[in-house]
């Protein structure tokens, strides 16, 4: 099979269930963007970090796979079987967030991105989970979006930041802290 098809070369594209919609169709921006947050995460993943976060970042990207499937289908009864996300799916991150915020110190103020590109990649990944909610929030008040794919993605963006807080701590690099200029 050949990865070109030539369907899309007048600016539309399939969506799961074989609806054509143009390229800048909000479903297309929704998944897109989910799919940039994964290259991203992929990165983040392709560094220098414990194994524990690799693992969880590995379960991390099946569950935006799942997300970007979901955004994707625009079916009822689509005649493939669209991956759910799960309550339990939402609780995995609250606890991966609260397990680490637990050993670290209490935010006094805002912090900037960098210091590592480890951590960098975690705020990059945070803006980008960020943007997807927005999108996915938007095309949700167009056509029915499982709410547990917003709020998986709101707690995602939650867990990118607290990890790169985490990964400050771990590679014991000082978090750059914003001092505004009033």
């Amino acid at each position: 099979m050949k990865i070109y098809t030539k369907t899309g070369d007048k600016g539309s594209t399939s969506l799961i269930g074989g609806n054509r919609v143009p390229k800048y169709h909000l479903r297309i921006e929704a998944y897109g963007t989910v799919d940039e947050l994964m290259a991203f995460v992929a990165l983040l993943h392709d560094q220098e970090i414990d194994p524990l976060h690799k693992d969880i970042l590995e379960h991390i990207l099946d569950r935006l796979m799942s997300c970007a499937s979901i955004l994707a289908a625009d079916c009822s009864d689509c005649q493939v079987k669209i991956p759910q996300v799960l309550q339990e799916d939402i609780q995995f991150l609250e606890q991966r967030i609260d397990t680490m915020e637990s050993e670290l110190e209490p935010l006094s103020g805002f912090i900037l991105p960098g210091g590592h590109p480890a951590i960098s990649l975690c705020h990059v990944a945070r803006t980008i989970c960020r943007r997807a909610e927005r999108t996915a929030v938007k095309l949700a008040n167009d056509t029915p979006v499982p709410e547990t794919v917003t709020k998986y993605l709101n707690r995602l963006s939650d867990f990118f930041f607290v990890l790169s807080r985490y990964l400050a701590k771990e590679l014991k690099i000082d978090q750059i802290k914003w001092h505004p200029k009033v």
